[in-house]
């Protein structure tokens, strides 16, 4: 990868060209030292309150390119938060993104899906800010605020909860990302699917093993954990992904022990997720194994979910395991932090309570690479997090295309 830079910058270049990158993006990786792949791609990021400052001014200037794409006269921009008003990580992740946004010569206000939101109000944070969120309006095919008539409109909520009405069919106001990136439409197998043929591409480009950035997945559908329906799909898919691993690392004499992760299809904050080396573990959940699974955000039930190969991860940050999420704006990458988990395996789910953030130094060194120093140094591995991350991020462009309901907006 650092021998092909020149190459890989253009291959980008060019897919560009013919791709629209998402508005925003997160991705969650893991590096196995034989393997660095993607495990998660959020379209709806929340967590910019966990990047470093100096990596603010890279932020301005990617929302920057990403405005003048869709709205170059925008004054007034509509940002939407979650609707979980308690929880004071995620607005300050609000808060940020609403500096960064301000910087590109916007006007940003906060309007609310939350029905209990009916009007003005005001939410202190432990750190002194506030924020106000205040009640969308609807009028004819456009939204507003009271006073506020926004050119654009971006979404920091995943619409778990499903698609609301209330955004539907806007006439001249763009919605950023579109509504059927929402996870009540979004799927993480269609992502993979996405993704699979992308790291192809890149594969060939290097002349390397697509598995190396790529892991395998599979999918199981009509699943009732409650009612035990569906378990043999489980096993059946754990037993034939755990055989497609043991083959992998047999040919690269790797002596790990492989594993599986079991997640919903759609949702996100490491809900419904479980670890498995062996395809007896879902077919012997307990009750409590079995509840956990059953439900992810919002109360929703889960029928779908994905296969994942398990990537076990080499990194450790303040004497925690750790895994890199990467931010990335338009199509340029704009930070990251580790999530660290003190009291969790190199083989688990580090997306869970106890987790904490530690900044990643991205900004100076994501996009210059050394080709002096050791492949395994800061600048080398987050060039090569910063390129995995983007070939995540192309995969999701391709996924939305490939969802989209209106297919004549991509040509």
């Amino acid at each position: 990868m650092l021998a092909a830079t020149a190459q890989i910058e253009r291959w980008f270049r060019l897919e560009w060209q013919d791709h629209t990158p998402p508005f925003y993006g997160s991705v969650d990786l893991r590096n196995a030292g034989f393997k660095l792949a993607p495990v998660d791609t959020n379209l709806f990021p929340g967590g910019f309150n966990n990047l470093s400052e100096p990596m603010l001014p890279l932020a301005v200037q990617a929302a920057m390119a990403a405005i003048e794409k869709y709205c170059p006269d925008a004054r007034n921009l509509l940002l939407i938060p979650e609707n979980h008003t308690r929880n004071t990580y995620y607005l300050q992740n609000v808060v940020r993104l609403r500096q960064i946004l301000r910087q590109t010569g916007l006007d940003v206000r906060l309007g609310s899906l939350n029905p209990e939101i009916t009007g003005p109000t005001t939410l202190d944070l432990p750190d002194g800010q506030t924020l106000q969120l205040e009640p969308i309006r609807r009028i004819g095919r456009r939204v507003s605020l009271e006073g506020f008539d926004p050119c654009a409109i971006l979404l920091n909520n995943d619409l778990s909860a499903g698609t609301p009405a209330l955004l539907a069919d806007l006439s001249e106001q763009v919605l950023l990302p579109p509504l059927h990136a929402g996870w009540s439409v979004r799927r993480k197998t269609r992502h993979f699917a996405a993704y699979n043929e992308v790291a192809k591409r890149f594969a060939k480009l290097l002349d390397i093993d697509p598995w190396l950035v790529n892991p395998y997945f599979a999918a199981c559908t009509k699943i009732d954990f409650q009612a035990r329906e569906g378990e043999e799909c489980l096993a059946t898919g754990v037993e034939t992904l755990l055989s497609q691993i043991r083959a992998k690392y047999r040919e690269y004499n790797i002596d790990e022990t492989p594993f599986v992760i079991v997640k919903a299809d759609a949702g996100t904050y490491g809900m419904g997720v479980m670890s498995v080396k062996d395809p007896a573990e879902v077919r012997n959940l307990n009750r409590k194994q079995r509840n956990k699974m059953a439900v992810v955000k919002e109360g929703l039930q889960v029928s779908d979910v994905i296969l994942q190969e398990g990537v076990h991860t080499v990194e450790s940050v303040e004497g925690g395991i750790a895994e890199p999420v990467v931010y990335m704006i338009d199509r340029y990458v704009v930070g990251g932090f580790y999530r660290v988990h003190a009291s969790r395996g190199r083989d688990e789910n580090l997306n869970a309570p106890g987790m904490h953030f530690v900044p990643l130094p991205f900004a100076s060194s994501c996009n210059l690479p050394d080709t002096q120093s050791d492949p395994d140094s800061a600048p080398n591995r987050f060039y090569a997090y910063g390129v995995v991350a983007r070939l995540a991020l192309l995969a999701a462009s391709v996924e939305l295309e490939q969802t989209d309901p209106d297919p004549s907006r991509h040509g």
